[in-house]
């Protein structure tokens, strides 16, 4: 409990001091290349450099368990705590375990918070910036549903409230009828409407088939389901969704012939991508030296962090590829995680060997 405990907390005690380093150089970066544009209110100014500090953490984290790992290790080293618990006894991937347990708790934590709005933190500070608003209306918003067409002139993601509606409504091909209104809110799942006017074109474009006919109607509820954020996202090619709205947006849209490759992205991204930080962490592990004599920590330290920043660009781009549609999100995202992921299984595997086979050697001893 003593050896997890102290291994644990001085392991803690580097990431956060790595993570507030980070998140704060990534913050004063984009005051500085930001200061003419940003809110002239002071609450404003403040709000903004909140979010934009969370938009450091949420960019910044998976990084900072591997570098606090990275210093850590040295540490043990330096101190020659790592060669006295191999001389305890403790085998490589029990030294490793506090270490792992650590990493694989902040990380739940961290895919968690993406269920909530933190994972549109840098959405609300760009908005703040540019309109001294958390979200702005979206404009001339035309999409597709269930074969019929829908034009929102203005929608409001906040107020969910959506402005000059066009609703067009086929049927084998052919226009069936046209619904207009000016406003529209959603509520009780629905899109509802309290007053519509709805244009119904004559069955046969001829002289039997009469004239188009014009109707109005009360409290129409049209777009099941399809909520404001959904709509602001899906239909912007916004690639900050929460967790919950990804999984509402692939429930709803599967059926819709709607390209949903970057809705899959933004998953991906929050449940697969931040493990690549445990998995990095073992490779790293497994050539780290016995101790400070038989090594140069120095160059040791500086490969480390080396590698991870070229592991860490290439799935950086390699999101954003699958984000623009280059790569699919599957051999963007998810391959690269399961190569590492594979890797680092394999590391596992000669971790627990070799204790395995100091154990007999002991009990034959």
């Amino acid at each position: 409990m003593l050896f997890f405990k102290m291994v644990s907390v001085l392991y803690l005690r580097y990431f956060f001091i790595i993570l507030i380093a980070l998140s704060g150089f990534m913050l004063g970066f984009d005051l500085l290349s930001n200061g003419e544009t940003l809110p002239k209110s002071a609450n404003l100014l403040i709000i903004y450099g909140v979010y934009k500090w969370l938009y450091a953490v949420d960019m910044m984290t998976p990084i900072s368990l591997i570098f606090g790992f990275i210093a850590t290790i040295v540490e043990l080293i330096r101190s020659n705590a790592l060669t006295s618990f191999y001389a305890l006894g403790y085998s490589r991937l029990k030294v490793l375990s506090p270490i792992l347990t650590v990493v694989v708790t902040l990380l739940v934590g961290y895919i968690g918070v993406h269920a909530t709005s933190f994972a549109r933190a840098n959405e609300y500070a760009d908005n703040l910036r540019q309109s001294s608003e958390f979200l702005t209306p979206t404009n001339n918003l035309f999409f597709t549903h269930e074969g019929n067409y829908l034009y929102f002139g203005t929608l409001n993601p906040l107020s969910q409230e959506a402005h000059d509606i066009r609703l067009f409504t086929f049927e084998k091909g052919k226009l069936k009828e046209t619904l207009s209104a000016d406003n529209a809110y959603y509520a009780n799942h629905y899109w509802n409407i309290q007053h519509a006017h709805i244009i119904t074109p004559p069955p046969t474009m001829d002289l039997k088939g009469g004239g188009i006919t014009i109707r109005n109607v009360q409290n129409v509820k049209v777009l099941k389901d399809f909520r404001p954020k959904i709509l602001d996202q899906i239909y912007e090619g916004k690639v900050n969704y929460t967790i919950m709205d990804a999984l509402d947006a692939l429930h709803l849209l599967k059926s819709q012939n709607v390209d949903l490759s970057k809705v899959k992205s933004s998953l991906y991204r929050n449940f697969i991508t931040p493990w690549f930080a445990l998995v990095m962490i073992i490779l790293i592990y497994g050539y780290v030296p016995i101790g400070s004599r038989f090594a140069n920590l120095s160059l040791y330290s500086f490969g480390a962090i080396l590698v991870t920043l070229l592991v860490w660009g290439v799935l950086f781009a390699a999101g954003e590829l699958a984000n623009n549609k280059t790569l699919s999100p599957e051999v963007g995202i998810v391959a690269p995680i399961l190569f590492l992921t594979l890797l680092s299984t394999l590391h596992l595997s000669s971790f627990w060997i070799k204790s395995r086979l100091n154990l007999r050697q002991k009990g034959v001893a």
